[in-house]
């Protein structure tokens, strides 16, 4: 199979990297070239060295790279910054005079100049039919609108961080990753929303740099709230400084800081005293004390009495003349027993006197 020569080719600063044959030109990294892309030729650089694939490996509808880029190139494209410039401004006044609640962000010519892009920001849908036939009549060219979102507003427009550096996403930032706050519980940030938020109003992406370097780190640490035995006696952790590997301590109110290595020390030297310490101890007048073995070897006789109720001593077996007199007994109280009920006299009610 014939082999191709693939090369990374960025557009703009910070950009994605797309892929592109190379052909037989020698290009290095920082190389300008101009390649043939969907939207038209465009000026790009070269932004990682060639490499071999087969033409299994190739990415579908792969592009070659036209030439070189001359200084004929560079000065048209200097000029149609320029151009950006004032297409903005134009847009601009466009969007007032029609109080259209959108933010224009940027303007694009494209190398060759048949279309302009225009980029916005906006919290819904916005009709821009007849802003466009406005500027269509104005440049004399196609004119694409394109909505784009805080963080993508933020790495065009470009500005400094609030650790004092240019943002990352407009330096060396060429995809946006998911950030969570749960990245700033992790390494012990406030969670204010000042603090932890950058220019574009969503989490600082520099929190994802450190995130999994502080999940290795906390591993060798216990958690807050534990409690630790020490050779002076038990402790708990109040707060732990995972960068530098150190614990706060509190012991009878007083707090002092420990690195894990001295902690895991003093730890293993109270497990070591408390494993060596005799269980019998005896007196000098060679009696044991009362926690020897014999004693504790003792155990109370287990009895079926249960509690509240007294031991009955096992009487003998009744003898046969026994049982014969107790039956007789027993059927001579029987019979007395049986008695016939006494019938109730009926009394007789004489008849009331009839009065004369």
């Amino acid at each position: 199979m014939e082999g191709l020569k693939i090369v990374g080719i960025s557009f703009h600063t910070a950009g994605k990297i797309f892929d592109f044959d190379s052909q037989e030109f020698e290009l290095t990294s920082g190389d300008k070239v101009i390649v043939e892309t969907e939207r038209g030729r465009a000026l790009g650089t070269v932004v990682r060295n060639a490499r071999e694939i087969t033409s299994d490996e190739a990415p579908p509808k792969l592009k070659s790279i036209l030439r070189i880029a001359t200084e004929n190139d560079l000065q048209m494209a200097h000029s149609n910054a320029l151009r950006e410039r004032e297409a903005l401004q134009f847009c601009q006044k466009c969007i007032k005079q029609r109080n259209m609640e959108m933010k224009l962000v940027r303007a694009e010519y494209l190398f060759d100049g048949s279309k302009i892009v225009f980029y916005f920001t906006a919290d819904g849908r916005i009709d821009f039919r007849e802003l466009v036939r406005d500027l269509a009549q104005h440049f004399r060219t196609r004119i694409e609108m394109r909505q784009i979102g805080v963080r993508d507003e933020a790495k065009q427009v470009g500005g400094l961080g609030i650790c004092g550096r240019e943002l990352c996403c407009s330096n060396h930032l060429r995809e946006f990753a998911p950030v969570s706050v749960k990245m700033a519980k992790a390494q012990g940030l406030a969670l204010n929303p000042t603090k932890i938020s950058g220019q574009c109003g969503r989490l600082l992406c520099c929190l994802a740099y450190e995130y999994e370097t502080y999940n290795e780190m906390k591993k060798t640490l216990p958690k807050c709230g534990k409690k630790v035995l020490l050779e002076a006696g038990p402790a708990e952790v109040i707060s732990r400084d995972i960068l530098a590997q150190k614990i706060t301590l509190s012991r009878n109110g007083e707090r002092f800081q420990m690195h894990i290595n001295d902690l895991n020390k003093e730890i293993n030297a109270a497990e070591n005293k408390n494993s060596q310490t005799p269980a019998i101890q005896a007196k000098p007048d060679g009696k044991q004390s009362p926690s020897s073995p014999e004693k504790s070897r003792r155990r109370p006789v287990k009895t079926n009495q249960r509690p509240g109720k007294k031991n009955t001593e096992e009487k003998p077996a009744p003898s046969q003349e026994q049982k014969s007199s107790k039956e007789s007994n027993g059927q001579e109280k029987s019979k007395r027993r049986r008695r016939r009920p006494r019938r109730r006299s009926q009394k007789q009610t004489k008849p009331a006197e009839s009065e004369s």
